[in-house]
């Protein structure tokens, strides 16, 4: 039987570095996808610059036309006051609501009481926090990505039971992201400075795989910022998230293959799954682990990349 009640669904920001090209025809693909919310901007690293704030707006109200809801996600690591200048121009947008990826977002947009989005790096464990920032005028909040679904229960039954009842978010699929630094790793693979890496990364619109001696993707290398070298798919979790509370299950894009991940959770939100349990969306290994309070790289389910 169908599920009554459905996820939504939202498209995260793209975490890897892309040809403007690349960015503009996945976006007008996504423009027909069936998801609710789309999240743009480069959430990474600053030296990125391909893509300006004029061009992210021109997408998003080609978007919003479409009837998406937008939402500018800001840089997780600030690193410099050219940074803090950017995110100030992005909070000032006046057009879409921001992402709040790290504390210099949320201390301007409190301030400016400015609704928000709490993303994924602010590690969100406890109703005490999730008040906080409900009284700074947040507006929706994303499960850190290590909570497993019987921690995020209780903190969901806590913060219905404190009366905070914000929209939560829940990454649905991708790779996770981990860990950010100030040292750039895929230049480093490249034996080129930081500053002067040349946009090696714009090399890999999927990121750099990092396998063990073992040949298993135990990481995905993407700049500044390391990934699980597995993606995880939460298809499975749908009427779980539901019935715990999830509001949103967000899809974490990457380069090819995405139509049909979104497809996928789709028909998993109307509570069409096929069976026998399929194969990978894409060529990849999958994981669920951390959702199953086990290693984050484990997969529950045992599929394998066909």
């Amino acid at each position: 039987m169908p599920i009554e009640q459905t996820l939504q669904l939202s498209l995260g920001p793209v975490l890897f570095y892309w040809t403007r090209e690349r960015y503009a025809a996945f976006y007008r693909e996504a423009a027909d996808w069936p998801v609710n919310i789309v999240y743009l901007g480069e959430s990474v690293c600053s030296r990125r610059r391909d893509m300006k704030l004029d061009d992210w707006l021109g997408i998003g109200r080609e978007l919003a036309q479409s009837g998406k809801q937008v939402v500018l996600s800001s840089q997780t690591l600030i690193e410099s006051e050219a940074d803090l200048r950017d995110l100030c121009k992005l909070c000032d947008n006046g057009e879409f609501s921001i992402e709040a990826n790290d504390q210099s977002a949320l201390q301007y947009l409190s301030t400016a009481r400015l609704p928000f989005i709490a993303g994924p790096a602010l590690n969100l464990y406890n109703p005490a926090t999730i008040g906080i920032l409900a009284r700074a005028n947040m507006q929706r909040w994303h499960a850190p990505v290590e909570m497993s679904r019987s921690d995020l229960a209780r903190l969901l039954a806590d913060c219905r039971a404190q009366g905070l009842q914000h929209a939560c978010e829940v990454f649905a699929y991708g790779h996770l992201p981990l860990a950010w630094s100030s040292r750039c790793f895929t230049a480093r693979r490249h034996r080129t400075p930081k500053d002067r890496c040349q946009f090696v990364c714009q090399q890999y619109p999927e990121g750099l795989a990092l396998r063990s001696q073992e040949s298993r993707d135990v990481f995905t290398l993407n700049g500044i910022q390391t990934l699980s070298g597995a993606c995880q798919d939460l298809r499975h979790e749908v009427s779980d998230m539901l019935e715990m509370g999830v509001d949103v299950a967000r899809l974490s894009p990457r380069a090819e293959g995405m139509a049909e991940v979104v497809a996928a959770f789709d028909a998993a939100r109307q509570g069409e799954l096929p069976a026998p349990d399929p194969l990978a969306l894409v060529d990849v290994e999958i994981c669920d682990g951390y959702w199953h309070a086990r290693p984050g790289i484990d997969n529950s389910r045992g599929r394998t990349a066909p």
